[in-house]
């Protein structure tokens, strides 16, 4: 059976594509080892690898896997899919809900315990399958949200590079970190590809109320655009033009 395409805009695929090339995520001969959720974000990066397979003047292996947390989850609708568009698959087990079970503490963040988690299980099966990338879906406004979230919450100016180093020598690359979600989400629409949402996260099996942090942030930000449309586009350019040594760290004074 042919392998099915999807169908990704070019402004899209221009703003990654050019990501890629000026911070040197992809290159040849990499193994890039793609989180997939299945929510909209991963998704679309899933189609993107797969989309530069084909065109890029470079060889590059990816696989997405899917972190099971071990409790009974169907990932049967996104194998179908994956096999249907030809992008290689995997679901890894795990059993961190029942972990979470008896390490998490009370009023601590089960989202930032479950990210942790899966994030090192991802880590796990690159180091063992011998990937020298993992790949996320973080977007543009993730990277924003966060800048302010860090700000407002924590008292620090730290947002999502495009590429880092794990102290295990595995790069992490978000490839999509100059993309706006309505992007991706006009992509999951246009192709009616079949997205997991919030019902498979472990937490809200829990007796807990939903994160409210970042979505305050999310609306604080639709309110902030609605006035000045730009701002998440100057927003981004000031992430590539800091002045470090006009804040009040004095290790970055410049005398």
């Amino acid at each position: 059976m042919e392998e099915k395409r999807a169908t990704i805009s070019k402004k899209l695929l221009k703003i990654v594509g050019r990501t890629n090339a000026e911070y040197g995520l992809v290159k040849e001969g990499d193994r890039v080892l793609l989180g997939l959720s299945g929510g909209k974000d991963s998704l679309t990066l899933a189609h993107i690898f797969k989309h530069m397979q084909r065109v890029a003047p470079f060889d590059f292996e990816f696989k997405a896997i899917t972190i099971s947390y071990g409790m009974g989850e169907d990932f049967s609708a996104l194998k179908r899919h994956c096999k249907e568009y030809g992008i290689p698959f995997e679901v890894y087990e795990t059993e961190i809900f029942s972990i979470a079970k008896e390490k998490i503490r009370k009023n601590s963040s089960y989202c930032s315990f479950f990210s942790r988690m899966r994030r090192g299980a991802l880590y796990t099966v690159a180091l063992e399958q011998g990937f020298n990338k993992v790949a996320l879906g973080h977007h543009l406004d993730d990277a924003v949200e966060s800048f302010f979230m860090n700000m407002f919450y924590n008292g620090t100016l730290r947002s999502m590079p495009p590429i880092y180093k794990t102290q295990k020598g595995l790069f992490v690359i978000r490839p999509l970190i100059e993309a706006r979600e309505k992007q991706l989400m006009y992509c999951v629409m246009k192709n009616s590809f079949p997205i997991i949402g919030d019902e498979a996260c472990p937490a809200m099996r829990f007796d807990i109320k939903s994160p409210y942090v970042r979505a305050n942030m999310k609306a604080f930000m639709q309110k902030i655009e609605k006035e000045f449309k730009d701002v998440f586009k100057y927003i981004k350019s000031s992430f590539k033009h800091i002045h470090d040594d006009t804040f009040f760290d004095k290790e970055r004074f410049n005398f």
